[in-house]
């Protein structure tokens, strides 16, 4: 067993695909404060997306960036629609965003992208807000351990 850790993170790991839907999603809300406590509100999207894959990758995540996001209809499939920013371990999309407000619309994208994907758990983070705790949304696909909540919610 492998134990990663940051200043505020410990992430253990039998291997990369061992870790659940639920602790990629912490991990990734734990750095994502800590880099926007490094950064601060109001970079480019791409920076905040380079800094959370590398840190993702230094405590062990596997991460893939702008992935395409194959839309299928009847026998048609075609990559023109969609690129999720992250997926993480294969499990978990992120969305990231660095605007003042997050609308109904990003939160339906995520969603949209999670059911294409056949995927559980995503996370649209909002580097944009004052404090990140603001700008992180947890939305889900039918996540077999969170079959109380709705399919869009909302961490905070």
């Amino acid at each position: 067993m492998l134990l990663l850790c940051s200043q505020r993170l410990c992430v253990r790991q039998e291997r990369k695909g061992a870790m659940t839907e639920n602790q990629i999603g912490t991990a990734v809300v734990e750095l994502a404060i800590e880099i926007h406590r490094e950064l601060g509100p109001g970079l480019y999207e791409n920076v905040y997306e380079t800094v959370l894959a590398y840190e993702l990758e230094s405590h062990g995540l596997a991460v893939v960036r702008q992935v395409p996001v194959p839309i299928r209809y009847k026998h048609l499939e075609f990559q023109e629609g969609f690129k999720a920013d992250m997926i993480v371990n294969d499990k978990v999309i992120l969305e990231l965003k660095s605007v003042e407000t997050i609308t109904k619309s990003h939160k339906k994208q995520l969603l949209t992208y999670l059911r294409l994907k056949g995927f559980k758990l995503g996370y649209l983070l909002n580097f944009g807000e004052a404090l990140m705790k603001d700008g992180i949304y947890r939305i889900v696909n039918n996540l077999e351990e969170d079959v109380q909540q709705t399919s869009l919610t909302q961490s905070r």
